[in-house]
């Protein structure tokens, strides 16, 4: 079963309903109607029909983080370079979010509303945030230079960081719900009941760290069904959130046409949005927290991939706050949102990568390449 049908067959958008006349179709209560509807023009990729009109302000661009700076002399003189991944960002974004479950409303200057699903038009452009860290309203990091197209997450996550905003322009959702809840909590158990199965367990991390690091480590050494199980619950969650936005795939195939991916009701480029942003933004918070609780600030991030200057090749050595205990910003663990060792590298090899405009993330993992959909 691909993921998608798995959303649908968790949450059918109809039901067999008696009434005095007999049985009849009804709808379901959280799902989203049997008829796929258009999302906004600014949400759809650049072939679309929608989009061949589109204005000046052009499209919603979510996509995820694919970023690195310059090294601060300290972190120069650190001797290693140290990769945390998070453990299924894109699963752990996609649980009780508020998804849109009807088309698009255009609205003028709307008044901001954290609890509607949509895309705003602001400028974020005046708010400030740590040039140590990427901002979290690009993909690639850099700071937004005018008005653009965001979705709810990001706007919201502004507001937490400060900024009065002021829409001048919405496609807002005015009926919404939590529509991939029971999707990420099937995928969940499966995902925890098969690293339990090959030997790291829900609360490992907790009791004892390097246990649960070694476990990491010799993952790849398990039971090769349960491995394959593994990769299919991974590729499940992330081709799901994917066809989200699928862009057309036959041969001759013009910009502007229709494809057969739109008529299906879970083709919907902001909820794909909704979740990829919403991990964006609950990583730039641990960033942040990070920060604030170990000093060290990311110097590259691909995706759920961050890399920090170390004191030693371990995770260990750049989650250990001053006191001498873990640090709660960015959490080993197995739960989906939790963090795992992903590699290390000298900092020496580091640098080279900076100098020749390489993102080291993509580097960093221990025996080959991170992929930015890992």
């Amino acid at each position: 079963m691909s993921g998608l049908e798995l959303v649908t067959a968790l949450r059918p958008p109809t039901k067999a309903v008696r009434t005095e006349a007999g049985w009849t179709s009804g709808a379901v209560e959280g799902s989203r109607p049997k008829a796929a509807f258009d999302p906004a023009p600014p949400e759809v990729p650049d072939v679309h029909p929608l989009a061949q009109d589109r204005d000046a302000f052009g499209e919603l661009v979510t996509e995820a983080w694919d970023w690195h700076r310059d090294l601060t002399d300290t972190e120069q003189a650190a001797p290693f370079a140290v990769g945390l991944d998070v453990n299924m960002a894109f699963l752990a974004a996609a649980g009780r979010l508020t998804l849109p479950l009807s088309g698009p409303v255009h609205e003028l200057n709307p008044d901001f509303d954290p609890k509607i699903p949509g895309s705003w038009l602001v400028d974020l452009s005046g708010l400030d945030t740590n040039p140590l860290l990427p901002s979290p309203f690009t993909p690639d990091g850099s700071r937004p230079a005018g008005p653009a197209w965001y979705s709810t997450v990001k706007v919201a996550y502004a507001v937490e960081l400060g900024a009065r905003v002021q829409p001048t322009e919405g496609w807002l959702r005015h009926e919404s719900g939590p529509y991939l809840d029971p999707w990420h909590k099937h995928l969940r158990q499966a995902y925890l009941d098969t690293m339990a199965a090959l030997g790291v367990p829900l609360n490992l991390a907790d009791t004892d760290p390097v246990a649960f690091l070694d476990a990491m480590a010799n993952l790849k050494t398990g039971d090769p069904a349960e491995i394959a199980v593994l990769t299919a619950i991974k590729q499940t969650a992330k081709g799901t959130i994917g066809k989200m936005r699928e862009r057309p795939r036959c041969h001759g195939y013009k910009p502007g046409e229709r494809w057969a991916a739109l008529e299906r009701p879970t083709w919907d480029p902001l909820m794909r949005a909704l979740v990829i942003d919403t991990a964006t933004v609950n990583l730039h918070r641990k960033l942040r927290k990070m920060a604030g609780h170990t000093g060290l600030h990311a110097i590259a991030v691909l995706s759920d991939c961050a890399v920090f200057a170390a004191p030693g090749p371990g995770a260990l050595d750049i989650l250990t706050t001053p006191d001498g205990t873990l640090t709660t910003s960015l959490r080993l663990g197995v739960s989906p949102g939790m963090v795992k060792f992903e590699g290390s590298r000298p900092m020496a090899e580091i640098a080279e990568l900076l100098a020749d405009d390489a993102n080291p993330a993509r580097h960093i993992k221990t025996g080959g390449a991170v992929s930015a959909d890992e």
